[in-house]
């Protein structure tokens, strides 16, 4: 029998690695209202997925963590190459979890012409082509390729995605808006490290002096946070920008003021749902962060 919504499951986490497996274990669950949630990774865990994960059992009757790091969405061989890939260690923090199932598909599971492209392409409007999409051409059209792929594997409920990946979330609802899809996105805060430093699978890469520099992405959007109603945007901007391309070690790729819908610059305070965004190599890591404006 399932446990109620909202708390920690106590049997096994069954591990499926083909999507026919998925669908016959989900199929086979109990019905009467089950509600289905999938969390969406690349794997290599942190307490920010543990978080999505709690946030999810607290929705949802069944939790479906995947785990695949999706080929389509590297603009970088080198990058694919190097993702960190620590799945005895996964297991175990989903097992602790109480995680329902892991999906842990082959590349030829999930694209069976690989490395052959399949036809994919949706409009996902304009806030594909900025920030992270101006320099990682096609990146979005892979996220959402796959993410369509896992929902239809799945058929969940319920997705939950972290706000670290604030373009991604937002890509991810406009191909739901676009396709019509029956699932409710849900975004979740980011997590961070008592110092401030955003929870990231990259952050596995920094070395100990990198890590200590990164700190001032956060900083920087903590400072813009904190003062954006008493500075002007272009003081706030440049002052971050000052802070971060300050610190030894760090390579400003953008910091930005947008709206939150359209990922368009804000030119003033009328701006509904301001956020700021940052992106920045850190020794040879590159790191993204954001923070919401209220």
């Amino acid at each position: 029998m399932l446990n109620l919504a909202g708390t920690k499951q106590t049997h096994k986490l069954k591990i499926v690695q083909t999507i026919a497996e998925l669908e016959r274990s989900l199929k086979a669950l109990p019905t009467g209202g089950s509600k289905i949630a999938l969390v969406p990774t690349m794997g290599a865990l942190h307490n920010g997925h543990l978080s999505l994960i709690e946030t999810a059992q607290q929705y949802a009757d069944v939790v479906v963590c995947s785990i695949f790091v999706n080929p389509t969405q590297f603009t970088d061989p080198k990058d694919l190459e190097k993702y960190p890939r620590p799945l005895a260690h996964d297991i175990k923090m989903l097992t602790d979890a109480g995680c329902n199932f892991v999906f842990m598909p082959s590349v030829k599971e999930m694209y069976p012409t690989y490395p052959t492209p399949e036809n994919w392409h949706i409009d996902l409007g304009s806030a594909e082509f900025v920030l992270e999409g101006e320099s990682r051409k096609g990146h979005y059209q892979g996220v959402t390729q796959i993410v369509k792929k896992l929902f239809d594997a799945v058929k969940p409920d319920i997705a939950f995605f972290g706000q670290k990946d604030f373009q991604q979330v937002l890509m991810i609802k406009n191909m739901v808006k676009a396709l019509e899809l029956q699932v409710q996105i849900v975004t979740c805060p980011i997590i961070r490290e008592e110092d401030g430093l955003a929870m990231s699978s990259r952050n596995i890469h920094l070395s100990e002096t990198d890590r200590k520099h990164a700190l001032v992405l956060s900083k920087a959007l903590a400072y813009v946070s904190n003062n954006y109603h008493k500075e002007e945007l272009n003081v706030l901007l440049d002052n971050a920008k000052i802070m971060i391309n300050g610190t030894e070690g760090i390579v400003l790729d953008y910091f930005t003021l947008a709206d939150g819908e359209t990922l368009l610059p804000i030119k003033d305070k009328s701006a509904k749902h301001p956020v700021a965004l940052v992106a920045a190599k850190v020794g040879e890591t590159r790191l993204i962060d954001n923070v919401i404006i209220n």
